[in-house]
């Protein structure tokens, strides 16, 4: 794959472009451009500068109302129910975290229901946000349905990204996982590069599991992560966030022919309750120090805590500029003109 060098400035200008010329107010542009090239920075253009070109086509294709206010329309204690009016996924989420970290700052602990809002893009963008919070965040979106539960052949639960975030003094521990094998995102990125995947993926249209991502991407039937178990997870979390917003099932999104008005769900607790902060961060480090004091499988490996690579991206990025698929920055400039 033919790729450039993209400094974090020149990419968010450029993308702030985009966003303006299709109406976007100037803080929404700041932040829609801000959180798309830092997802780019931090490795993920999957879901970062790559998701570009699908979200300008969502808002054409007004499936993504750039007028929609978040609002809440049922409250119980430190539980809200918010409709995102299929708005941005981006701008709903953030204000989804804000007001769960707001809850737990107040009561402890804060959950916002949302539904009707659209593609979260990196959904770890709100388990950083509430980590530089000090808070404790999880989260999960359904998604349309792009993956057969165990033993059936035909899609019907969605890969339902699942957020774990912990902050921490030496680097915040964030998880970010969907429940197939390999996201979408990440396989339309090894497609670009002419890359298969280093283990089974999903299906192929002949049945049969496949490493390549370009098979997988056109049967649509990515593989669930721990088989059955990825297969019940990804039901449960759909259930939840489907229960709690009163929203849309991945059946009911698949029913739609493009992935909006989608559910999702925003917890935070506040660690800072039990005054002992000191013990947490020893915890938490006793844990990681374990899980490295061990011999590698492979000459050179190491063992790594979720979110500790992305810090290690983000600085080399900064410093000798971001990779960005040509046929990608190409799409954007033309977005842009």
């Amino acid at each position: 794959m033919n790729e450039v060098l993209i400094s974090k400035e020149e990419m968010q200008t450029m993308l702030k472009s985009v966003f303006l010329k299709y109406s976007f107010t100037e803080q929404q542009a700041d932040t829609l451009s801000s959180i798309h090239t830092e997802s780019t920075l931090d490795g993920i253009s999957s879901h970062g500068i790559n998701r570009i070109p699908v979200f300008i086509d969502y808002v054409r294709r007004g499936l993504i109302n750039i007028e929609a206010i978040p609002e809440k329309i049922a409250e119980m204690g430190s539980m809200e129910r918010w409709d995102g009016n299929l708005g941005s996924g981006v701008l709903n989420a953030i204000t989804a975290t804000e007001r769960a970290i707001s809850l737990a700052k107040n009561h402890g602990m804060g959950l916002v229901a949302l539904r009707n809002t659209n593609h979260w893009m990196r959904g770890g963008t709100y388990g950083w946000q509430a980590a530089n919070q000090d808070c404790i965040a999880i989260m999960f979106t359904n998604t349309t349905p792009n993956m057969p539960a165990w033993g059936g052949k035909h899609n019907r639960i969605g890969n339902n990204p699942l957020v774990i975030a912990i902050p921490r003094k030496e680097g915040h521990i964030v998880l970010d996982m969907a429940m197939s094998q390999f996201s979408f995102g990440k396989m339309e990125s090894l497609h670009l590069k002419n890359e298969t995947l280093p283990f089974n993926g999903g299906w192929d249209s002949h049945d049969q599991l496949s490493k390549n991502p370009k098979d997988i991407i056109d049967s649509g039937r990515a593989i669930p992560v721990g088989y059955w178990k990825g297969s019940a997870l990804s039901m449960i979390l759909d259930m939840l966030a489907t229960l709690l917003s009163a929203g849309n099932s991945t059946f009911k999104i698949g029913q739609k022919g493009s992935e909006t008005a989608i559910s999702q769900v925003f917890l935070c607790i506040d660690p800072s309750v039990f005054s002992d902060k000191e013990l947490q961060e020893e915890l938490i480090n006793e844990i990681i120090a374990y899980t490295k004091d061990v011999d590698p499988m492979k000459k050179g490996g190491a063992t790594f805590y979720p979110g500790e690579r992305t810090l290690a991206v983000r600085a080399k990025n900064r410093k000798e500029g971001i990779k960005v698929s040509s046929k990608i920055w190409n799409e954007i400039l033309a977005l842009a003109r």
